[in-house]
């Protein structure tokens, strides 16, 4: 996708307010896998990507960040926890299995969009399948009378496949086992744990018979379809490619392998482990996959912690020169809680609209009833424990508790939030800080 760095940082405005720095280092770092893709290979190799290090408080907007730029890019994506990963020789997940989850997440993005362009060939397949079974094919040595008449009832079964006429019919279908059990939509992990599973007990080519509704036999033969339509073998070539120069790996919780300088690496020897684990990956190295060898040069890495008991410096100082780019994430005031309320596309106060609007009950926020939830929210914040913007969740779930309970009784009602009725609900448990501490 062609967009220049102001374009992305726009595209982020509508999600998350403020941390402009954050945006811009990323939005420069997104725009050169572009510029990079558009020079000499001989160049390219040797251009490799400025690793970013996000510090801030938990709810500031680091995930929220990484989870949009996933949606607005055709790039592989994906975001794992730091905390997940243990050294090698410990129990857990090592760290190049987070190469091999893009591999499967590049895979699944290709071939998502060869559906797409094949999606006619796909649908013709599955209805054929689907029509051979609801109208047997005349035998042979038919006459030409029968085939113009089988024609025609072939073709009125046809549009009332499409038209949905059909979906509750029950059919008995021969589907490859392998395709009927395929997670295409399990996340990547479980996916090759299936995968696996399946090949070790010998049943990749088995096919199965299966009695089922001709709308659920449309969703079971997609996989098969895609399967004999496709060229797989392309397919996982080009995922390869694009994985190993345009993917792009969202580390968080980057802190919890970090081992603070008033603490001991005795008290958990698998961090500076994981830590050092990391290194070769970050830098460049050649993970194998099942559909073959990665080159973690050119993949963009983004870390991201909260750095409340360590400090970026705790890193191993390896780690830390393989992200040169770092940007502090500001914590949010009673502006950009408000802000938050109101601005954001799908913003949680519209969702919490449109969540009651099922039951014909209307909300209206007075904008003073906002800034006061705003100011309760970062006034609990700095008593208890700043979780920048998820306190807003636990605060206004509080406020509406009552009224969303009682929905039901309420249809075509309105209510009018006001100021009044947020100190009423909110107030006494944010000036008492025991209270709040286990309320909000």
């Amino acid at each position: 996708m062609n967009l220049t760095p102001k374009d992305i940082v726009k595209f982020l405005d509508d999600y998350v307010i403020g941390q402009n720095d954050a945006k811009k280092v990323i939005a420069i770092a997104l725009r050169n896998r572009y510029r990079r893709m558009q020079l000499p290979a001989n160049i390219q190799d040797d251009i490799v990507p400025k690793n970013i290090l996000m510090i801030g408080s938990t709810g500031v907007g680091k995930t929220e960040i990484a989870r949009r730029l996933s949606k607005l890019f055709g790039l592989p994506f994906i975001k794992v926890e730091a905390s997940k990963y243990t050294e090698v020789g410990f129990v857990g997940r090592d760290v190049e299995s987070m190469i091999r989850d893009l591999a499967m997440a590049a895979l699944n993005l290709v071939k998502q969009e060869h559906r797409e362009k094949n999606s006619d060939k796909i649908e013709e397949y599955i209805e054929k399948r689907i029509l051979e079974k609801l109208l047997p094919p005349l035998p042979n040595g038919a006459t030409d009378e029968k085939k113009e008449q089988y024609q025609i009832s072939y073709e009125k079964m046809k549009q009332k496949l499409k038209d949905g006429k059909l979906d509750d019919l029950t059919i008995e279908l021969e589907i490859d086992q392998a395709s009927f059990e395929a997670g295409a939509n399990l996340p990547p992990d479980m996916a090759a744990m299936q995968e696996s599973f399946i090949k070790v007990i010998g049943i990749t080519n088995k096919k199965v018979k299966k009695e089922l509704k001709v709308k659920d036999a449309k969703e079971s033969l997609k996989n098969e379809a895609s399967e004999k339509i496709l060229d797989m073998e392309s397919i996982k070539a080009e995922a390869l490619r694009r994985a190993q120069n345009e993917g792009i790996i969202f580390i968080d919780e980057i802190d919890k392998v970090a081992v603070s300088s008033s603490g001991s690496s005795r008290q958990d020897p698998s961090k500076e482990g994981v830590q050092r684990d990391l290194l070769p990956i970050v830098e460049g190295s050649d993970v194998s996959t099942k559909f073959g060898t990665i080159k973690t040069d050119h993949i963009l890495f983004i870390a991201a912690g909260a750095f409340h008991i360590s400090k970026p410096s705790d890193l191993i100082p390896e780690l830390q020169g393989r992200f040169p780019l770092r940007v502090s994430l500001d914590s949010l005031d009673e502006d950009a809680l408000y802000e938050i309320l109101t601005k954001p596309k799908n913003s949680l106060l519209n969702q919490y609209k449109a969540l009651l609007n099922v039951e014909g009950v209307e909300l209206e926020f007075s904008d003073d009833a906002l800034r006061q939830i705003a100011k309760l929210t970062q006034s609990t914040n700095q008593k208890v424990e700043d979780i920048g913007a998820r306190r807003l969740h636990t605060v206004i779930e509080k406020l509406l508790e009552d009224i969303s309970f009682n929905a039901d009784e309420y249809k075509g009602q309105k209510f009018n939030i006001t100021k009044e009725l947020v100190d009423e609900k909110l107030g006494q448990i944010c000036q008492d800080e025991d209270r709040a501490k286990y309320i909000l």
